[in-house]
């Protein structure tokens, strides 16, 4: 049977890529489900990812089959052997950092009892954030991995850390990960 990774796809400009890992991962043998924030969506089309996926992309903590017992987050949470949120933005890594649950992707990284995985992307600054910093580190102990960003170029045009790590390096964390 296949494992079970629900991507999480938060807007950062890196979520083009996504397209990509969904593709990468089925290559692999992994069932694909995909969750996108509001803010991804300014990057990269649900269609897009639901075509690539061949599933429901998952995007509104509020739809459903109306039924008062369906409930996405629990359900995705509960389904998932790896959650993997690629790109991680510095708004995301702080809100499961702070326990807040504002969205249909926080909502099942709560819930969930999967293994965590978090590939940030964003400016070098804001990375290297001492607040971001923190985040990061209080995640770590709680078993939250991590696959880091490399230097590379960044949107606002300069080369620094903050480039979303090679999709080789997070298909290699997802299978390390899936083992578990």
């Amino acid at each position: 049977m296949a494992k079970k990774i629900v991507l999480g796809v938060t807007g950062s400009i890196a979520a083009y890529k996504s397209a990509d890992l969904v593709r990468r991962l089925q290559e692999k043998g992994y069932e694909v489900t995909v969750i996108m924030t509001a803010e991804a969506e300014r990057f990269i089309s649900a269609l897009t990812l639901a075509s690539l996926s061949g599933k429901k992309v998952y995007r509104d903590m509020f739809e459903g089959d109306g039924s008062a017992w369906h409930m996405s987050h629990i359900e995705l949470g509960q389904k998932a052997d790896v959650l993997l949120i690629a790109p991680a933005t510095a708004n995301m890594i702080g809100k499961l950092a702070g326990g807040l649950a504002d969205d249909l992707l926080s909502c099942t990284a709560l819930a969930t009892k999967a293994k965590i995985l978090i590939a940030p992307a964003m400016n070098e600054d804001m990375y290297q954030n001492k607040i971001v910093q923190e985040n990061c580190v209080k995640l770590k102990k709680y078993g939250v991995e991590f696959v880091p960003p490399v230097v590379g170029k960044l949107a606002c045009g300069i080369v620094g850390e903050g480039h979303l790590a090679d999709l080789e390096d997070i298909i290699k964390a997802v299978e390390k990960a899936a083992k578990k």
